[in-house]
């Protein structure tokens, strides 16, 4: 079977189409062969070096497809059903072995494109919004990079639910596709923008209620700043790299802030919770609640191609891998 495999760590370039044996499940494992495979920065943050697998590796952990094989002791799914997954290692290949545990039976009314363009993301916008840090009404939040995947739908839960968004975003074209899924405000911010001080003025000099910051290293400062006292900060990626160690009193001095920085696996590994999670979003993808925007679709072997794009900030929505046909970025 073809996959991808980083033999080192370094650029989207390190990412290279291998022929590599076709892997056998488990006891609890499943084999399923991907239709759509979901591009996310955590696969970027492993290439890099930033994530647990060692080279030689396979990136990625998100896609949809059928199942072509059970293991042993398996008895809830056979092959011919169709799943979805967002925890399943060495996702960029043709085949993919899949723990039942990990597994979401696919409703016939949802597709393969849009299961591998929702879940992860999805799912990390409904906790973000239900558990971490519930979403009120008549609130105010700052949502950074609020055209990419978690972005778009975090903002959509988050206007659902009555909560006046402050998004940022890198163009006009995005800021005008953030108004148009519900945010109240759209920032377009460049280098020397003074992001916080324009927060304040929309929100009366008051700050918001919380951030949700997936970006890291270059928007932690001016999210702080944003805050209004007692307010708090979601720390939820890195995209930009890690926030550099602070002093904790830094939270003090800007109003006795809360920090959290939740995962996603702390809130989906059991698997009652992650299929309640999962209806939850289908429900709300048919409803017209939330979209499953897909940015652009990549062959397997474009891969580096999809990388460079998702760093560099030139898509709108979520971007996938096609172990089959042509891509069409």
């Amino acid at each position: 079977m073809r996959a991808i495999v980083v033999t080192r760590y370094g650029g989207p370039e390190v990412l290279t189409v291998a022929e590599l044996p076709t892997p056998t499940p488990g006891p609890g494992e499943v084999l399923a062969r991907p239709s759509a495979i979901g591009v996310n920065f955590k696969d970027v943050y492993e290439r890099e070096g930033r994530g647990k697998p060692s080279p030689p590796f396979t990136p990625g952990s998100e896609g949809a497809g059928t199942v072509t094989a059970v293991g042993e002791g398996v008895t809830s799914l056979v092959p011919g059903d169709r799943i979805a997954w967002c925890t399943a290692p060495a996702g960029y290949a043709e085949q993919v072995v899949v723990p039942v545990r990990a597994a979401v039976p696919l409703p016939t009314d949802i597709t393969d494109r849009h299961a591998a363009a929702l879940l992860l993301q999805g799912l990390t916008a409904h906790y973000l919004t239900t558990s971490t840090r519930p979403a009120r009404e008549g609130g105010t939040a700052l949502v950074h990079a609020a055209a990419g995947g978690v972005g778009r739908l975090l903002t959509q839960l988050l206007t659902r639910n009555g909560v006046k968004v402050i998004a940022t975003v890198s163009t006009p074209a995005k800021a005008a596709a953030v108004r148009a899924l519900g945010a109240w405000q759209a920032l377009v911010t460049a280098d020397g923008t003074d992001l916080a001080g324009q927060v304040r003025d929309l929100t009366g000099g008051r700050g918001v209620d919380v951030v949700y910051d997936g970006v890291g290293r270059d928007t932690f400062e001016a999210g702080l700043k944003a805050l209004r006292p007692r307010g708090t900060f979601v720390l939820f990626g890195e995209a930009s790299g890690p926030v550099p160690a602070f002093d904790p009193r830094l939270l003090a001095s800007h109003g006795s802030l809360f920090l959290t920085r939740p995962t996603l696996n702390d809130h989906a590994t059991d698997p009652a919770e992650l299929l309640e999670r999962s209806a939850e979003l289908f429900g709300r993808l048919r409803g017209g609640e939330i979209d499953a925007s897909v940015g652009g679709t990549y062959r397997l072997e474009e891969a580096a191609h999809a990388h460079r794009d998702l760093q560099q900030r030139r898509s709108t929505g979520k971007l996938l891998l096609s172990p089959v046909g042509e891509g069409s970025p």
